[in-house]
């Protein structure tokens, strides 16, 4: 039987990225989440749907659907001054705080003696995401 919306899904995955393998729990205890209720990416769900209990399937959801595409606007120079104490390192996710009092993550995409360069896209935007899935159990 096909999964419908507030059944807990139980899945082994991997996920690969231009081949490259991202991460995967293919060897290991399979993560469980509510089918409908945004816990894993649209696109994913979306390919996912039809699929039944011990059934297995190679699934691509392109950028758009995913993380979204790369928004160069998301990017900001902000002087070095603000990380004082930071051993700033390129690719170093940074964790704050907007006005909200919200998390939000960026990741660090260039260092100079006067600025850095933060990046707050998703790590995975732009990029079309290959899975092999695994439904394990449907409850």
């Amino acid at each position: 039987m096909a999964i419908k919306n507030n059944q807990v899904v139980s899945m082994q995955y991997e996920l690969k990225v231009n081949g490259n393998l991202i991460e995967s729990n293919l060897e290991a205890d399979p993560i469980e989440f509510s089918f409908g209720s945004g816990d894993i990416i649209l696109g994913l769900e979306t390919r996912i749907s039809d699929m039944n209990e011990g059934e297995k399937r190679e699934v691509k959801v392109p950028a758009a659907e995913a993380y979204g595409n790369y928004d160069e606007t998301l990017c900001e120079i902000v002087p070095i001054s603000e990380f004082e104490g930071i051993d700033l390192q390129i690719g170093m996710i940074l964790e704050a705080e907007n006005e909200n009092g919200e998390l939000f993550k960026a990741t660090v995409s260039d260092v100079t003696k006067e600025d850095v360069t933060v990046d707050y896209n998703h790590p995975l935007a732009g990029n079309d995401l290959d899975f092999k899935i695994v439904i394990n159990k449907i409850v």
